[in-house]
């Protein structure tokens, strides 16, 4: 098979995990408190061991359970805990009109579409399963790499990029 995306190794495990994403809603919630109360007491301390530890703790935990592509705006509790960055055109808000009859990607036709696992998936999410319905804002690119649990504390992924007008604001 010929892949355009790079894949990550994966736990035994985690493509349940993913198929069951109330529980990984429950862990999100858990890990987002922690990180909030943690996150600034390990700035204090050193501020550049505690963004290398973030940053080696996302690309560990996520990447092996969601192929994390470390783009520093993670919004999988709202894609039914999917990475949408796992799309080879990178969408951020629903499928392109190239979504295959049989639910299949079609730029890389073995693989499901990751907008069609994010919708199923996010239909068994208890709380924020609904959330699959916002609109995103686009990437910001400037991110990549960078950890989405700093970006998230210190508000730089809810920044919105220059021009970007939220659906909320038009009338």
């Amino acid at each position: 098979m010929t892949s355009y995306l790079k894949e990550g190794r994966r736990w035994p495990g985690s493509e349940w995990l993913k198929n069951h994403p109330a529980f990984l809603e429950n862990s999100y919630a858990a890990t987002k408190r922690w990180v909030k109360v943690l996150y600034p007491l390990l700035k204090q301390i050193s501020p550049s061991a505690t963004e290398r530890l973030m940053i080696w703790a996302e690309k560990t935990s996520k990447g092996y359970l969601f192929n994390c592509q470390m783009c520093g705006q993670c919004i999988l509790h709202s894609t039914g805990m999917t990475c949408p960055m796992n799309c080879p055109k990178n969408l951020r808000n629903g499928p392109c009109g190239g979504v295959r009859a049989n639910g299949h990607c079609e730029v890389i036709p073995e693989r499901m579409c990751v907008w069609v696992q994010a919708w199923e998936r996010s239909r068994m999410m208890p709380t924020g399963g609904d959330e699959i319905l916002w609109l995103q804002p686009p990437v910001n690119h400037q991110l990549q790499n960078t950890s989405a649990w700093i970006n998230l504390c210190e508000g730089i992924d809810q920044q919105q990029p220059a021009g970007w007008v939220p659906l909320s604001e038009l009338k």
